[in-house]
């Protein structure tokens, strides 16, 4: 059968609703999956920023950390170098008093003369030469002269070598050392340092360790006590 123009009308009619619907449901699957596959993609550059953020801030409060830890080492360091130099200058200025009180010994004349023989002694020990002259303070002259001659007897009674001894008498150490002597030999070329600043300050460094331990107490971080 023919159909009449209000059929056909109608039919077209629906197929366009059908055609639209289809339409309408494909742009809705294609919206649906645009927004799931855009909520994905956010998500995953949202998780990505997220670690790079979290990354940053635990690179940073390492650095933090670390420069806390330089920072204290520093303090530490700094601290330990007051406490090193306020112990230094406290073994200074005793040291300096130590030197003060030597120019007692000098007071004791008869004490001194055996200060003076021995170390008039062991400065020929030391040098081992047939000729030698003595420096001494000017006010030490006539001790010196005095003693001498026992200093020469017993190094030639312990070496059994001579040797000639002479008391420079032109020559004098500065009138501010405490007291003691210088030998010379070979002209002047070698010359043995026995003033009584000298010999403290020898025995200061032998003994720092000693001293130290006395003063400021043993030494938790020393390694080695030899």
């Amino acid at each position: 059968m023919a159909l009449n123009d209000a059929e056909v009308r109608k039919q077209i009619e629906h197929m366009m609703a059908f055609i639209e619907q289809e339409a309408k449901e494909k742009v809705d699957e294609i919206d649906a999956k645009a927004e799931e596959e855009f909520n994905i993609e956010k998500g995953r550059l949202v998780q990505q920023e997220r670690l790079k953020i979290m990354t940053f801030f635990e690179k940073k409060e390492k650095q933090v950390e670390l420069q806390k830890k330089i920072q204290k080492s520093n303090q530490l360091n700094q601290s330990r170098l007051k406490t090193l130099k306020a112990q230094d200058d406290h073994i200074k200025s005793i040291l300096d008093d130590a030197v003060k009180r030597l120019g007692e010994v000098t007071k004791d004349t008869s004490r001194y003369e055996q200060v003076l023989r021995g170390l008039i002694t062991q400065g020929l020990f030391q040098l081992l030469e047939p000729a030698v002259s003595i420096r001494c303070r000017q006010q030490d002259l006539n001790i010196v002269k005095k003693v001498k001659e026992a200093s020469v007897e017993d190094y030639k009674n312990s070496t059994k070598k001579t040797t000639e001894v002479t008391v420079d008498e032109q020559s004098f150490l500065p009138s501010d050392c405490a007291g003691g002597i210088e030998l010379l030999a070979k002209q002047g070329r070698i010359k043995v340092v026995n003033t009584l600043e000298s010999r403290l300050e020898m025995m200061s460094r032998q003994m720092m360790p000693e001293i130290r331990e006395t003063l400021f107490g043993v030494n938790t971080r020393r390694v080695f006590q030899d």
